[in-house]
């Protein structure tokens, strides 16, 4: 069976040579977010997993055995270190991981993994160290112990034979590629490697990456052999380069083959490019930047022996010719197409100007599409592909594992989504080595290895459990727990929508004037006001707010049972005391939730949320420590008192303080914010609840924390340390035991010495402790997404010293327009967390979204967002056994919360968007209910309208006035028109 994604793409048709530029129009229609959410699935049967290296990067002993110098010894010996190492250290491969002393160590790494191949370089210089005469017979004894140790562990070779190292004393002599001597020697070199070695090995590999050997060889200079020839020199030494590797296959083809039934191609290199907007002119340049880097070599071998048009078209004379009998001899010289891909040349390596304008980019599925579309549906062989992590990370490589799920993810769309035959993939590389230009300045190794050491033991990373663990499952095949369950919610649970503040707008209707007019009919034909003339005023009533209409009506839209939203301190008293009191707002609020509580919806308000002017609190109270000051404590209870007596009789579900930034929080101004939730719980609980029968808590930001390497004691130590510094800093004095977490005072106490930060966490006295301790009805919290965290500083930018963690990103996630990471499952593993340290407590998502760009494309994402984290929470509630209550989407209107809205607001006009009507359905069907879901009985919710009161009392009055009103409205009818007939009757 197709894949549901493929069946819906269709899958690719026999490609045809030119085919490639087809690519990113593909791609730019894939369905969203459907084609970027993670492939769980395996790989076909007989996949090949490996891990590789290269000579020069890891053997070491240049002077061992016989060896002679290759270019790279001469190169990295210049006075000046190559760009990129950092010395003090080894600047270049002398040492390196030095694997000629160590094969069997290196061959037990392989044994560890449990790969079905290793591709490894045949070092040219090592077995012959002049680059012709006779061999070396102790380069060929040592390879011939690699190949025997492989075999017996049935680890398939895959072996190079020219991977950049060419011997020095075939560019003294003939100036190395630029020579037209040098594919003749070349093939006699291979020529004894096929002979000694070909019987245990199937696959060979001529050379690696000609583009980097060649333009930065011979070109540039940038790489050795350090020739600065210029583009006309390494359009040459290219052209050489084809005709060696030609010359071999062909050597293999007619005398190798029939015995030792092995395949030979060329590791070619790529990038990959994108358009910077999606035109014609642009998408012809992307084509046009692959064909000077991957089709300079591939069209030749892959298609008709010749460069590709745009490279005649646009280098006229610079590129040299190749006669009809060469191009015959060229075209068809692979068995298969072997591609690297990763940092050896993408943003390192290639030159700006074979961007043309366009940008780089690292889409390994778009690549291998394109190669399939352009080169006739080869079978591809991944060689190398990774990324890399800083010289300085030891263990834990998050950043390496994170690119190598996201490199071999995309391996796998290609092949189930878009049809391409991709037969096997490798890991670069084995070990940590000498990275070319960049020296040791970075590692590219599953093993860690200390070049300062004499020993250069092997130290497995996290990386090494990450492939090992890929490898053992053939892939990602599905997990339970990434499956969507069925089911629904129990009775009450509360559907929730978050607005930050609500649209006030107090402009009393027409109605509420109590001026008298006269209408001018004979002339102006206007209303004219009499001056000093005034009716009696009447009462005000909700209906003269024409806002609060509008937002009632767009809520019950919705079908939503609760809306959340937070009272603005600042406005209501502005002194910050009992002084002034804005009563026109006042009675707006008590107009609105009136208003909700009529439609069946139940507010929940907060009576504070933080916001960047002033934090939302009155100027008085900011302007003198904000929540430093110990004054803002009482300030906050007298409010608290105020709006439970105004607004007490009509809201029942109150909030204390909605999500405080711990960011932002100081330690002295956190300990005042606990005491002052405390004193109001305790006020609301003492002088309110009896009367009011609600109740109330406190709203954290509750994001979860996942460590980066799951396999990483230390990073599991760092994520349990932010969790307690993010949320346990204020939940564990309400919600646990009135203090603030151990693991909190621990690790300052242990910093304490530094004197860059004020450290110093208060105490709460004993009495303070039993005051914090228990004052809460029900955990509210706010969720958004999930962060990643690591012990090794890989980035300074997302490193943070204060508490020692590096933020990681898991390229393979979905992501917002403004990068937010959409991570489901952290939300039932929150909500398990908070169970598991607070025992049983109701539970109450306040807020959960994601923003969009006002695409239409994009609310796709919230539609996916919101599904999958009500999927998880229930999850939660119905296999976790959490006491989860209620979920509210953030946010309700994009006017208010741009971008996050389940309406859009543009021009004064809301409209709903395709997110909405997806909530909406959720909300009917009560979760997710299956054939097998039982159906659940709930009883009718009934208004809670203090007003309504009267009329639900007095049913049997209500229906008598009615009564009487319509007879009365009958009789006048009749009266007049019998009237009317008596009158016609005289007439």
């Amino acid at each position: 069976l197709l894949p549901p994604l493929l069946l819906l793409l269709g899958r690719p048709g026999l490609a045809a040579p030119g085919q490639g530029a087809g690519t990113w129009s593909r791609f730019a229609r894939l369905p969203y977010p459907q084609d970027q959410l993670f492939l769980h699935d395996t790989f076909p049967d007989g996949f090949l997993w490996g891990a590789g290296s290269a000579a020069y990067q890891t053997e070491g002993g240049w002077r061992q055995g016989g060896k002679g110098a290759s270019v790279w010894d001469t190169f990295a010996h210049r006075p000046a270190t190559p760009p990129g190492a950092a010395p003090p250290g080894p600047v270049d491969g002398d040492v390196a991981s030095d694997s000629y002393n160590n094969l069997f160590r290196d061959v037990e790494a392989l044994r560890r993994l449990g790969v079905s191949h290793y591709r490894f370089s045949l070092s040219w210089a090592r077995l012959l160290p002049n680059g012709t005469g006779p061999p070396n017979p102790a380069g060929l004894a040592h390879y011939g112990r690699l190949l025997a140790r492989l075999r017996e562990l049935g680890v398939e070779p895959v072996v190079t034979l020219y991977h950049w190292d060419l011997p020095q004393a075939l560019q003294d002599a003939f100036g190395g590629w630029a020579s037209p001597v040098l594919p003749r020697l070349f093939r006699d070199y291979a020529e004894l490697c096929f002979r000694h070695f070909g019987g245990q090995v199937r696959y060979w590999l001529t050379m690696d990456n000609p583009y980097v050997v060649a333009w930065h060889g011979y070109g540039t200079g940038r790489l050795p052999p350090g020739v600065r020839g210029g583009p006309r020199l390494g359009y040459l030494a290219a052209h050489h380069l084809l005709q060696a590797h030609a010359k071999v296959w062909h050597l293999y083809n007619d005398h190798f083959r029939p015995a030792q039934r092995g395949k030979v191609s060329i590791a070619l290199s790529s990038h990959w490019i994108k358009p910077q907007r999606m035109t014609e002119k642009n998408i012809k340049e992307c084509q046009k930047s692959l064909d000077f880097v991957l089709g300079w070599f591939a069209k030749p071998i892959f298609i008709d022996g010749d460069y590709p048009d745009s490279m005649r078209s646009n280098l006229s004379s610079l590129l040299p010719e190749f006669s009809e009998a060469e191009k015959k001899y060229i075209k068809g010289t692979a068995d298969f197409f072997a591609l690297s891909f990763g940092a050896t040349l993408s943003f390192q390596l290639l030159d700006s100007h074979m961007k043309f304008q366009q940008l780089e980019s690292i889409s390994l599925r778009q690549l291998l599409y394109w190669i399939n579309s352009e080169y006739n549906s080869p079978q591809i062989f991944i060689v190398e592909n990774s990324w890399f992590v800083s010289g300085t990370t030891k263990k834990d490589d998050a950043k390496y594992i994170y690119y190598l799920k996201k490199f071999i993810m995309e391996t796998l769309k290609a092949i189930r989504y878009d049809g391409v035959s991709v037969f096997g993939y490798t890991v670069w590389s084995l070990l940590d080595g000498f990275e070319w230009h960049r020296g040791y300045s970075i590692r590219r190794g599953l093993f860690y290895v200390d070049f300062q050491s004499h020993d250069k033991k092997l130290i497995p990373k996290s990386s090494v459990l990450f492939y090992q663990k890929l490898i053992e499952k053939n892939g990602f095949p599905p997990l339970p727990e990434n499956q969507p369950i069925e089911g629904i919610f129990p009775c009450g649970f509360a559907w929730g929508i978050v607005d930050n503040y609500i649209q006030v707008d107090t402009t009393p209707a027409q109605f509420v004037d109590s001026s008298v007019y006269v209408w001018d009919v004979h002339q102006t034909k206007k209303l004219i006001k009499v001056d000093g003339v005034y009716a009696s005023k009447r009462k005000r009533h909700c209906v003269d707010f024409a806002a609060i209409r509008l937002q009632i009506s767009l809520l019950q839209e919705m079908h939503v049972t609760h809306f959340h939203f937070s009272l603005k301190w600042s406005l209501i008293l502005p002194l910050g005391n009992l002084s002034l009191i804005n009563h026109t707002l006042v009675h707006y609020y008590q107009c609105f939730a009136s208003e909700l509580l009529r439609v069946n919806i139940t507010p929940v308000v907060a009576l504070w949320q933080p916001m960047i002017e002033n934090q939302e609190l009155p100027v008085s109270l900011a302007k003198y420590g904000a929540w430093e000051n110990a004054e803002t404590v009482q300030a906050f209870v007298e409010y608290a008192r105020f709006c439970f007596t105004s607004l007490g009789d009509h809201v029942k579900f109150w909030i204390t303080m909605n999500e405080p930034s711990v960011k932002n929080l100081t330690y002295t101004a956190g300990h005042n914010l606990l005491k002052a939730h405390a004193k109001v719980w305790h006020l609301y609980d003492k002088e309110f609840r009896r009367s009011q029968k609600g109740k109330i808590s406190i709203a954290l930001q509750a994001d979860w924390v996942e460590p980066a390497c799951p396999f990483s004691r230390n990073d599991q130590e760092v994520a349990d340390r932010i969790l307690e510094f993010d949320i346990g800093w204020l939940a564990e004095p309400i919600f646990g035991n009135g203090d603030y977490p151990e693991v909190m005072r621990a690790w300052l106490h242990r910093i304490s010495g530094v004197d860059l930060y004020n450290f110093h966490l208060p105490y709460f006295s004993e009495d303070e402790k039993k005051l914090i301790q228990g004052s809460f009805d029900f955990f509210a919290l706010s969720h958004y997404t999930t962060t990643l965290v690591g012990s090794e500083k890989e980035d300074a930018v997302k490193y943070d010293h204060f508490l020692e963690v590096q933020m990681i990103n898991d390229i393979t996630w979905l992501h917002s327009p403004s990068r937010a990471a959409v991570v489901p499952w952290g939300l039932r593993k929150l909500l398990k967390w908070v169970k598991s340290k607070y025992g049983n407590v109701p539970i109450y998502v306040m807020a959960n979204g994601i923003d969009d760009d006002q695409n239409m494309v994009h609310d796709k994402l919230r539609v996916y967002y919101i599904q999958n984290y009500i999927n998880e929470a229930l999850k939660a509630y119905t296999l976790d056994d959490v006491n989860l209550q209620g979920y509210f989407v953030y946010s309700f209107n994009d006017k208010t919360a741009p971008k996050y809205g389940l309406y859009s607001y543009v021009a004064n006009q809301y409209e709903p968007k395709p997110s909405l009507n997806h909530y909406r359905e959720i909300i009917g069907n009560n979760g997710f209910p299956g054939p097998e879901t039982p159906e659940l009985q709930c009883p009718e919710e009934v208004a809670l309208c203090p007003e309504c009161h009267f009329f639900r009392t007095r049913k049997s009055l209500l229906a008598f006035i009615s009564f009487i009103f319509v007879a009365f409205i009958a009789t006048i009818f009749f009266i007049t028109y019998y009237s009317k007939r008596v009158e016609r009757g005289y007439k």
